[in-house]
Parts: structure tokens; sequence; C-alpha cells
């Protein structure tokens, strides 16, 4: 599980002083970002080894709100690996508070032709043995 903490920040915040929903998706891009980091795999070399993960799905819940200066944990899990996908669970939390799950599906995509392609098999291999899938 990978982990990284974000600062709300006066700009994210709605009329409501509550974190705007759709930041709470560019918490989860970093925190897949910060996974594969932790994992030994730059994003820079995963694209120029020919893995350019796209979300195609994304379930968000929200349990309850974050706000203006809160720190926030946000942790990432590879739940499943396919041929040419990835599943990731992303966590928010304040302390012992669970603020936001927000569950994704990555598909590699050939950006040229912006088709699918298979996993790299080293990358589907981290992947596997960090999240303990098959």
């Amino acid at each position: 599980m990978t982990a990284y903490q974000h600062r709300v920040r006066y700009h994210e915040a709605d009329a409501q002083g509550f974190l705007f929903n759709a930041r709470y998706l560019e918490l989860a891009d970093v925190a897949m970002t910060e996974c594969f980091r932790t994992l030994g795999l730059s994003y820079a070399d995963l694209v120029a080894g020919g893995t350019d993960p796209s979300v195609v799905s994304a379930t968000l819940t929200f349990s309850k709100p974050a706000r203006f200066d809160d720190l926030l944990d946000v942790t990432a899990r590879c739940t499943r690996v396919g041929t040419s996908s990835f599943d990731l669970d992303v966590h928010v939390t304040r302390g012992a508070d669970r603020i936001a799950t927000i569950q994704l599906v990555y598909v590699n995509v050939d950006a040229a032709t912006a088709m699918s392609r298979p996993l790299p098999e080293d990358v589907a291999k981290v992947l596997r043995s960090a999240a303990d899938v098959q």
C-alpha cells in the first residue's frame, strides 16, 4: 500500500467549504503515480516502456467532508491485474476518519491509436507481487 499526504488548499474548497468532489480524482491520480514510484517505477519510465494507464471507470464513495487546511492521508492499493488493465483502491482519511473511497479501473493504452494494449509483463509482475493477486 502506498501513501502520501495532501493538505487541502483554499482554492480546492467549494462554496460549502468542503474539498470539491472533482478534486478527489486528482488525489487518486497522484496516488496512482506514487504507487508506481513506491514500486520502483517512475511514470516516465512506464510510458517509455509501453505502459500508459488511462482511467476507464471510477467509483467514488464519500463518507465525510474534508475542509480547507485538513491534512489528508491518501493510500492506494492494487487489487486486480488483468492482461491490459488493473484496479486500484484509493482511501482518503483524516486521522481515524474515512473521508472517501475511490475504486479505479485503469486500462493500458497506446496513445497513438487510442486502443488498449497488454501491460508489459514486467509491470504486470510488479503489480501482482505488490498486490498479492494473480
